[in-house]
């Protein structure tokens, strides 16, 4: 017969190794839950806003297109799973000669997918829900009865690409000039982290003299 003690003692090791092992099943079982959990959550989304220039002048069915400077906003808004795809640029709402000495009334317009496509990207930056908010509010002015006027020499396509590259945190580079190209360029060298190097190496001084100037609207039609 075996002492009292040895009883308890054999009682309390098994107690203590039923213990580990349902700690062991736990664990395993807690790794199998994360890691079935990671996999069915979607990747981390948001919208990046790409910055794009013509190399020269865009001429179709003998419309001249516009406008020169545009930005793409593409993703996901991160908050509301909100899928983001539109490309805006400014331009003159009523193209012609008389923008050489008048201001007018200028418009946001969505390039078509093949102007889009002919289009040479200068600077691409992921931005955050609040950043893509700033823009968004940025895009609202611009189309406001203030906002939408439109000068050859203050507010041009160069002009709406810059504010919106300073509403993201972007630097930028001077607005006077009359070259898209030139403009994005220039800001590109600005801004390493966001360059798209192949693009800014890519543009020349004859592409940049060979642009209408800013998407001014110097041809009495414009495509759309």
């Amino acid at each position: 017969m075996s002492p009292p003690g040895a009883v308890s003692l054999r009682a309390k090791e098994g107690d203590t190794s039923a213990m580990v092992r349902a700690m062991r099943r736990l664990g395993i079982l807690l790794a199998v839950c994360l890691s079935v959990g990671l996999a069915g959550s979607p990747a981390a989304a948001a919208v990046t806003a790409t910055f794009y220039a013509h190399s020269g002048n865009q001429i179709r069915g003998g419309w001249l297109l516009f406008p020169h400077a545009y930005v793409t906003l593409t993703g996901t808004v991160e908050a509301t799973g909100e899928v983001v795809d539109e490309a805006i640029g400014f331009t003159a709402k009523f193209p012609g000669p008389q923008l050489l000495l008048f201001s007018g009334p200028g418009v946001l317009e969505r390039p078509d997918a093949l102007y889009l496509s002919e289009g040479r990207p200068y600077l691409t930056l992921e931005i955050s829900d609040a950043a893509f908010a700033a823009v968004k509010a940025r895009i609202a002015h611009w189309s406001s009865p203030e906002g939408s006027v439109y000068s050859l020499r203050r507010r041009n396509c160069i002009h709406f690409v810059a504010e919106i590259a300073r509403t993201i945190g972007l630097l930028t580079a001077a607005e006077n000039t009359l070259s898209p190209n030139g403009f994005l360029s220039a800001t590109a060298a600005l801004n390493p982290v966001a360059a798209i190097r192949s693009a800014v190496a890519g543009t020349t001084e004859r592409e940049a003299a060979a642009e209408t100037p800013a998407g001014s609207g110097m041809a009495a039609e414009r495509g759309r």
